[in-house]
């Protein structure tokens, strides 16, 4: 990882439109206050945003002032995508680090800033070069396919890399006859493997630490509250395959109100659902775009403390800064781009 902080200008206003991962720029909800001094803050971000030609990016995940000033929120893959095909100078990526690797390695003349350079990610830490090396090692031929939630050294390894989104169908598009090396999280894994019914496929036991909390209990724990709720639960989650296994013996009907998806997934089927009530199992920042896109439906975290302390990083302040500073500029050596874009192009093309 490289980062600088010599400045650069330009001159155009990144565009936004109306579709699910765009946003308007309109910093109006109620989920928190604005006084003198964020209104300050907001409207020179925005001029800044304007002078620089910046496209600022945001996760589902971040805080919710954060979604509201962006030019583009959504997930990991939706993210990806517009990053690939912005016409901006800069790309200001409020996420965590392995996110604005990847933009910056889709879109190699374009400047990519991160706003606080500590926003890792616990997933993408559990696997490490060596690690995949002596895995490869021992499965020569396989197929890697690298969740997005991995360094761009370990993406330079990968054949493909999949997001929640499209890990199902990356896998599908492999023939069966070919060994699999899934990685780095094991409940993302398992799912795509009950799902397919691979019995090929090797999974790498990483985690993320927000998601591998939650327990099969707390769902029961949440839907008994609230049966009539529809469940939305992301396939990170530590839960989600003994649960579904234990809905497959015990109550096959209830099937109906479980929805597996991705941050996207959710945000659609919530939109088309007849249901007015939802238990959302995954990081409680889906929960405003949730509420702003469906207002006359009520969303309940599974629990409140599913919250990632690195995609809280990112503040209003710190992106002020990215953008008056030019900090923190995010590179990956042109060696390891080239190996690892493949692998990501082929990610953005399948959805």
């Amino acid at each position: 990882m490289n980062t600088s902080t010599s400045a650069s200008t330009s001159k155009t206003e990144p565009k936004a439109d109306s579709k699910s991962e765009s946003k308007t720029g309109s910093v109006t909800e109620a989920a928190y206050k604005i006084d003198s001094h964020t209104q300050k803050l907001v409207d020179e971000i925005k001029q800044l945003s304007k002078k620089r030609n910046a496209v600022i990016l945001a996760h589902n995940y971040q805080i919710p002032i954060i979604q509201d000033i962006a030019d583009f929120v959504g997930d990991s893959l939706g993210l990806s995508q517009q990053a690939a095909k912005t016409s901006a100078e800069t790309i200001v990526f409020c996420g965590v680090h392995f996110m604005a690797e990847t933009a910056a390695i889709l879109c190699p003349t374009k400047r990519v800033l991160i706003p606080d350079l500590e926003a890792g990610c616990s997933l993408a830490e559990s696997i490490d070069l060596a690690g995949l090396v002596a895995w490869k090692a021992e499965h020569p031929n396989a197929v890697v396919v690298s969740y997005v939630n991995t360094t761009a050294e370990i993406k330079a390894l990968s054949d493909y890399c999949c997001t929640s989104g499209n890990a199902l169908k990356i896998v599908q598009s492999i023939p069966e006859d070919k060994e699999i090396l899934f990685l780095p999280d094991q409940f993302l894994g398992s799912w795509v493997q009950k799902m397919t019914g691979r019995k090929n496929m090797h999974i790498w036991m990483g985690e993320c630490h927000v998601h591998a909390a939650v327990h099969p209990s707390k769902i029961d724990e949440k839907m008994k509250e609230h049966p009539d709720a529809e469940l939305l639960i992301h396939p990170e989650c530590g839960c989600l395959t003994p649960y579904l296994d234990r809905v497959a013996r015990n109550a096959p009907d209830s099937k109906d109100v479980l929805k597996v998806a991705s941050t996207e997934g959710m945000l659609k089927l919530a939109t088309t659902s007849s249901a007015k009530k939802f238990v959302v199992a995954t990081e409680v920042g889906i929960l405003h775009r949730l509420k702003k896109e469906n207002p006359e439906k009520e969303f309940l975290p599974i629990s409140s403390e599913m919250s990632c302390q690195f995609m809280k990083m990112i503040t209003l302040e710190k992106l002020h800064r990215s953008l008056v500073e030019d900090v923190f500029h995010v590179t990956v050596p042109e060696e390891t781009a080239s190996k690892a874009r493949l692998a990501i192009e082929r990610m953005i093309s399948i959805f």
